[in-house]
């Protein structure tokens, strides 16, 4: 977002340009910041992005926050200061993620897909302690990605981010998988397991010529090296070389480490700090 050395790298979660509806012609720019942990510099770090983006484009500039932390009293929504009579303040509208706990069958009826997201997360931190409550969860998730009226690469992102969040023992994970086959056999829809296919088709080939037990593993590993790609991707754009090549050797737990990562990092750094290169 800037270039400022003094300040550092700043990059918000999202930036997008819309345009209003009383005034086609007239762009604005809508900034949206997810947060995952308590942060006490959130409401400042919000301000300084909010002015940097309109020195940047002169026009604008809306900053809404997505908290989805697990504090029910932390909601910032303003930062600012005075002095001399000069007054300086940004206030946003702040959205907590957690303030929807009781209202997951409605999410789960609402036809936008982020409200099933916003359900997915809720799902996740209510069956952290209950492996076969977060299979019940992952599974009735999933169905519903194919009950809804979306085309084959929705229904991939989704279960992208659900898989990603919704994490399961690995006895689980297989019974899943099953129940995901026999489901898009009957749909005629083989979306999910086609593309879990290929991320293990390498895996499989390499365990036909050193043994079932090794192929199983390194087929787990590029397959959680793809997903984890995909989503650092939509996190934070084009990734460089150098962390393409980490990702295809890391090893499965250095993924698991990183994909943990993902909510609360600010930036890609982040998702890597303290993990040496190969």
């Amino acid at each position: 977002m800037v270039r400022d050395a003094h300040l550092g790298k700043r990059i918000a979660d999202r930036l997008v340009e819309v345009a209003t509806h009383a005034n086609a012609t007239r762009w604005v720019y809508i900034h949206i910041e997810v947060q995952g942990q308590r942060d006490k510099d959130f409401a400042e770090r919000l301000f300084t992005y909010n002015y940097r983006l309109y020195d940047r484009y002169r026009r604008p500039v809306a900053t809404l926050a997505v908290l989805a932390d697990e504090q029910p009293s932390w909601k910032p929504d303003r930062f600012g200061y005075e002095l001399f009579g000069c007054r300086h303040y940004l206030e946003f509208p702040t959205v907590k993620l957690m303030d929807y706990a009781n209202r997951i069958e409605d999410l789960l009826r609402d036809p936008n897909p982020f409200a099933l997201v916003t359900a997915a997360h809720l799902l996740t931190q209510q069956t952290r302690n209950d492996a076969e409550a977060r299979y019940a969860a992952k599974w009735r998730l999933s169905r519903m990605l194919y009950e809804r009226d979306w085309d084959k690469q929705r229904i991939v992102d989704l279960f992208a981010v659900i898989d990603w969040l919704l994490h399961l023992p690995t006895e689980l994970e297989h019974r899943l998988w099953q129940a995901l086959s026999e489901l898009e056999r009957n749909a005629n829809m083989p979306y999910v397991t086609s593309v879990q296919r290929l991320g293990h088709e390498e895996g499989r080939r390499e365990g036909r010529r050193e043994g079932r037990q090794e192929g199983r593993r390194e087929g787990r590993q590029e397959g959680e090296a793809s997903l984890l790609q995909r989503l650092l991707t939509r996190r934070f754009g084009s990734l460089p070389p150098a962390i393409q090549t980490r990702l295809a050797q890391a090893s499965i737990s250095e993924l698991d480490t990183w994909g943990e990562r993902i909510l609360d990092a600010a930036t890609l750094d982040e998702v890597f700090e303290d993990s040496p290169p190969h």
